[in-house]
């Protein structure tokens, strides 16, 4: 299984999807790839925008995609791809989406077989086993809150430290404490944003320049830093 879960398609400052670009581009490897893109965490903008945002990008590291919007059959589409690519947006859009199509089981299924997968943000938070740890409003309600399963532990993307001024709510850290105590053999893990993980042969690595916030229940939370050996986090060997 192959899969690049990125935690933001845009730094501030930046064009989108502008720092992930070369790491897309290697992960999809040096011959062009024209991979099935899902634009369904769209909620604002049609999904040709958005289908022509990720293009742009895509394009200037040698690679294409076609939305799955275009398809009359989008499970015929899944079964062909040679990558699936899931945009960010709302979460709870995108998992609506996904189980009111009857997709969710075709696409576990392709990239258990090996097609490579590309997320971010929304995209990344569904490949863990459930959305509950999305950031997201739920504008929406699927029919369930489960995802693709295809890793073992939860991430919540654009992970923040940051306590605001004058903000008296939860921070990120506590609403992920709250998950762990109703949830409690489940790691979560806390993206921070610029970074994203790469499984590859069966080995799960972070890369970027910051570290990820790792939780579960009874331990504190620990700081792994890219390059950490993160096996703990496919059930291969306890923390």
């Amino acid at each position: 299984m192959r899969l690049l879960l990125i935690s933001n398609s845009t730094n501030a400052g930046e064009a989108y999807l502008d720092y992930p670009k070369n790491n897309i581009r290697n992960f999809l490897g040096t011959n062009r790839v024209r991979a099935l893109f899902i634009p369904y965490a769209a909620v604002t903008f049609s999904y040709d925008e958005y289908e022509e945002k990720v293009r742009t990008r895509f394009s200037e590291v040698g690679h294409d995609v076609v939305s799955i919007h275009h398809f009359g059959d989008p499970v015929a589409a899944i079964l062909e791809a040679p990558a699936i690519v899931v945009g960010g947006g709302n979460t709870w859009m995108l998992l609506k989406c996904l189980r009111d199509k009857k997709l969710i089981a075709p696409i576990r299924k392709k990239v258990l077989g090996g097609t490579p997968y590309i997320g971010w943000s929304a995209g990344s938070n569904v490949a863990s086993p459930t959305i509950m740890t999305t950031n997201d409003m739920p504008v929406t309600a699927p029919s369930s809150f489960r995802a693709f399963g295809l890793i073992p532990f939860q991430i919540n993307p654009h992970y923040l430290d940051a306590n605001p001024a004058g903000h008296a709510g939860e921070t990120r850290e506590q609403r992920i404490e709250e998950f762990i105590e109703v949830n409690r053999d489940v790691f979560v893990a806390g993206l921070r944003e610029g970074t994203m993980f790469h499984l590859e042969g069966g080995k799960l690595s972070l890369t970027g320049p910051r570290n990820a916030r790792i939780f579960r229940y009874g331990n504190e939370p620990l700081e792994v830093a890219p390059g950490s050996d993160l096996s703990f986090l496919l059930g291969k060997k306890k923390r």
